[in-house]
């Protein structure tokens, strides 16, 4: 897991210009297609959100800018991230939980379901991160949203990126998701989340490919 080499990095001067900015981050809201997946989800009995959350992170981990994390003047480049995501643990209340990196769906899919049971059954004190190898999952089943905004603490050295997955709407096979990407700019610009985006949604629009990796 090396640092960076800034002086060979492209975006040398933008890191420095972002870099100290009291509110570094932006954020992009799009809409992707999940009508595939779900309809393949459906056909083997699988929950949908493990299998939203590891397209997520298996396009999140092949971007590196999404691996890179401030370490003051310095950018760290993790070799892989995991998902950090929060889960409800009552009805007007939620936790945390996180899945390390798998790089099969069937691996990915069986410890992100067994984590979520887990912290049901005994949910752990809500306690922040340690460690910024991962990105920050959400959910927002109510709203199919057009725009977001994260809480986030005020420390110039957090750069770990947020999603947040909106509500599903429209014809089975059909539906659409709202995507929201929360990004911190010494590290990333548009172009940066829009190859995430097509990546992500490469997996969303062909499931088959997980087949030979479905948990039996």
């Amino acid at each position: 897991m090396p640092f960076l080499d800034l002086e060979q990095w492209p975006r040398r001067d933008l890191f420095h210009f972002f870099r100290t900015f009291e509110y570094p981050f932006f954020g992009v809201c799009v809409r992707v297609r999940v009508g595939r997946l779900l309809a393949w989800a459906r056909a083997r009995q699988l929950k949908s959100f493990p299998c939203l959350l590891y397209g997520s992170q298996s396009a999140a981990n092949g971007e590196p800018s999404f691996r890179y994390r401030l370490r003051g003047e310095r950018v760290w480049v993790h070799d892989r991230i995991e998902a950090g995501f929060t889960v409800p643990d009552s009805p007007e209340s939620f936790g945390f939980c996180h899945v390390p990196y798998h790089a099969t769906f069937t691996g990915f899919y069986r410890d992100c379901r067994q984590r979520i049971e887990a912290f049901r059954k005994n949910p752990p004190p809500l306690t922040p991160s340690t460690t910024d190898d991962v990105i920050h999952y959400s959910v927002l089943p109510w709203l199919a949203f057009t725009g977001f905004s994260h809480a986030r603490p005020g420390d110039l050295g957090d750069s770990v990126p947020k999603i947040m997955f909106g509500k599903i709407e429209g014809a089975e096979g059909e539906e659409e998701m709202p995507v929201h990407v929360s990004a911190h700019h010494a590290l990333m610009d548009g172009v940066h989340v829009g190859r995430f985006i097509e990546a992500f949604q490469s997996i969303l629009d062909r499931p088959e490919l997980l087949d030979e990796d479905v948990p039996k």
